[in-house]
């Protein structure tokens, strides 16, 4: 074997050795350096959303609608075409017809960051409760969604100045406490007799939405004290709808008949736009017509003072009652008026006031029967009155625990503090 051979042998064997050591050893950093990376798990930022929409990306124009302006023109700056323009405004139709934009309601655009500012999204707030989305991405898509109600419990006192509005006026709720209060007590305290010094405690749910106070949802509990009397209302639902009871069950309403006549059937209803059949033209007819055979009586629907009987051109002989300072019916076309009904007589509830007749502005002998709430008139087949029978024997318990502790809640208001106070957060609807 020549030397060359046997060297060669060597260097071979002398590779495969250092191969094999490699391979079963570890590696000394002078032969092989390596370097260790770690695992990291990095979390994808979470994105800013508004009204369901990741915005981080797009620009945000928010703005009022101005007097006139509608969504064409709107829309046009923000590079959207007429023809798609006409478009979205069909297709809105069944969600919300865009002809009915009011003056000063926010809208909110979620456009492109270019030079055209594309929109891609068009919100229109249509009320403090509601707003419609256009999504203009890809294919039109249109709904309209309620904001989240939030309801926060309030109490509010106060002392009879001179009038109940003007004191609650002080307070900043204005009408809409006041009309709620007084049709709580509307059997209970004449309120167009309010008496200078009397007091009252109300608790109540205020509707909250995006930190704006945006209505009152109900009155859960109040107390007023008038000439020295005091009333407490608890309100409660015992399967059949809520009312407001004292601290002894009994309702705090009355009930009104649902009619005020046996009749045969009703041949006007309450309208906006009714065709008169004796003045030829299109008016409004703010009453509900009974046709009933001429002489048929006609009873109050529940107990009040008369505050007219007499006759009017077009009424002919007509009667009103004011039963309490919210609710007032009026009774028109009689034959005749009862016997003894006159301004100031107290009526009782289901008492013959009157006769059908055909008197005044009309073609046969029926009977126009009106409704007032609150000074306004309103229709009678659709106001709203809570059942009038007291506490049922089953609920008593329940009734009791829930009353026992609103009545302490509303005796331990300090009627001298501040008339305004929050006193709790009780969630959302």
């Amino acid at each position: 074997m020549s030397k060359k051979i046997l060297i060669g042998g060597i260097a071979i064997i002398a590779f495969a050795s250092l191969f094999f050591f490699l391979k079963s050893e570890t590696v000394p950093p002078e032969i092989l350096e390596v370097s260790q990376i770690d695992s990291v798990q990095v979390e994808a930022p979470i994105p800013t959303l508004l009204y369901g929409f990741p915005i981080d990306s797009f620009d945000i124009v928010a703005e009022k609608v101005k007097r006139n302006q509608n969504i064409s023109e709107i829309l046009l700056s923000y590079n959207i075409s007429m023809g798609l323009i006409d478009e979205i405004a069909k297709k809105s139709k069944k969600v919300f017809d865009v002809r009915k934009f009011k003056a000063n309601q926010p809208y909110t655009i979620i456009c492109e960051k270019d030079s055209l500012k594309t929109a891609r999204q068009f919100i229109y707030e249509s009320s403090q409760l509601e707003y419609v989305v256009y999504d203009l991405v890809d294919s039109i898509s249109i709904h309209k969604y309620e904001k989240e109600i939030r309801l926060q419990e309030r109490v509010v006192t106060g002392v009879i100045k001179s009038s109940l509005y003007e004191t609650l006026e002080d307070t900043g709720f204005g009408a809409i406490l006041t009309n709620s209060l007084a049709d709580v007590f509307a059997w209970q305290v004449d309120f167009f007799r309010i008496n200078k010094g009397d007091l009252f405690k109300v608790i109540f749910e205020e509707q909250v939405v995006d930190d704006e106070v945006v209505g009152i949802e109900k009155i859960t509990g109040a107390y007023f004290e008038h000439y020295g009397k005091p009333y407490y209302a608890v309100y409660f639902n015992q399967g059949e709808g809520a009312d407001y009871f004292d601290e002894d069950g009994n309702s705090l309403r009355k009930a009104f008949l649902k009619t005020p006549l046996n009749f045969t059937r009703i041949s006007s209803r309450y309208s906006g736009r009714r065709f008169h059949p004796v003045l030829k033209t299109y008016r409004p007819h703010l009453g509900t017509d009974y046709v009933a055979a001429l002489g048929t009586p006609i009873r109050s629907v529940g107990e009040g003072v008369i505050t007219e009987a007499t006759y009017k051109s077009n009424n002919g002989n007509y009667v009103k009652i004011r039963h309490n300072s919210t609710y007032s019916t009026q009774y028109l076309h009689m034959s005749k008026i009862a016997s003894g009904i006159r301004p100031g007589v107290t009526v009782k509830q289901g008492q013959t006031i009157g006769f059908v007749g055909k008197t005044g502005l009309a073609t046969g002998p029926h009977l126009c029967f009106r409704f007032w709430k609150n000074g306004r008139q309103v229709d009678a087949m659709k106001v709203e009155l809570p059942p009038s029978e007291p506490i049922r024997d089953e609920y008593a318990a329940a009734y009791g625990q829930h009353s026992t502790i609103m009545i302490n809640k509303l005796d331990n208001i300090n009627i001298q503090k501040p008339t305004e106070t929050v006193i709790a957060s009780i969630g959302g609807k």
